[in-house]
């Protein structure tokens, strides 16, 4: 069987202009359950749904979507309350209460007739935000972490990410990435000198996720370098001097 996040893709892709067949296609569903599916009412799909056919109502704003995707898509989750009402959790470090500003903000914009609650814990607060709606903006959410299971941006999420790709940057950045100075020492005329270089670094274990964040980089022109850890874990650096500005530019340090 197939679990609601599959269903609500495969309605989603149909919605957006693909048959039925290139929709079996993109995700391995039969034809026979997308055609069923598209003729029978979805109870999953609420009426007043913010992504009511494949696309995002116009009261979606674009900018903080893109922020906000990134954010959830390092250290976010949904879980499943009481009558189909789903929490968005995403942890914050404490280090940074700029960034939990920053999330909470994010997320009252994008969802802006619910409330957003702080709950603190033991090195970090997690801003929860209830509505039947977030499955609907964010389809990633499934069963299981995130780097055991596919992750791939819906085609209305792709636009927005291409129309911003700067701020989905910096939410994938400030939930698990770091901007940070390295130093080295050399000897320059006999005398030792000590330079320091700033770097960005971005680390996720979902290879999924490590594209999106290395296919973002690429369309705005930000080289990139990539180690795999035995562990599976993928370190994703930029380092170069005029990359390193522009993402200073666009992005910045933690605070």
């Amino acid at each position: 069987m197939y679990d609601t996040a599959a269903r609500q893709r495969a309605l989603d892709l149909h919605a957006s202009g693909l048959t039925f067949s290139q929709v079996s296609r993109a995700t391995g569903i039969s034809r026979y359950a997308v055609r069923q599916w598209t003729t029978e009412p979805n109870p999953r799909k609420p009426a007043d749904c913010p992504v009511p056919s494949g696309r995002p109502s116009p009261s979606v704003p674009r900018a903080d979507y893109g922020y906000l995707l990134g954010l959830y898509l390092g250290d976010g989750c949904i879980s499943e309350g009481r009558r189909s009402v789903h929490a968005l959790r995403i942890a914050c470090g404490d280090a940074w209460p700029g960034l939990i500003d920053e999330c909470e903000r994010a997320m009252a914009t994008v969802m802006p007739r619910n409330k957003v609650t702080r709950v603190r814990a033991v090195g970090h607060t997690s801003l929860v935000s209830t509505s039947k709606h977030w499955p609907c903006l964010f389809p990633q959410h499934g069963p299981g972490p995130k780097h055991r299971r596919r992750i791939a941006l819906e085609p209305w999420q792709q636009e927005i990410v291409d129309a911003h790709p700067w701020e989905f940057l910096r939410g994938l950045i400030h939930s698990d990435g770091c901007r940070f100075t390295n130093w080295t020492t050399r000897t320059v005329g006999g005398v030792q000198k000590r330079y320091e270089y700033p770097r960005y670094f971005f680390t996720n274990t979902s290879t999924d996720i490590v594209r999106l964040f290395t296919d973002t980089l690429d369309s705005v022109g930000v080289r990139w370098k990539s180690v795999t850890r035995p562990t599976g874990t993928v370190n994703v650096s930029v380092a170069r001097k005029a990359c390193v500005a522009l993402m200073d530019a666009h992005i910045g340090p933690k605070h």
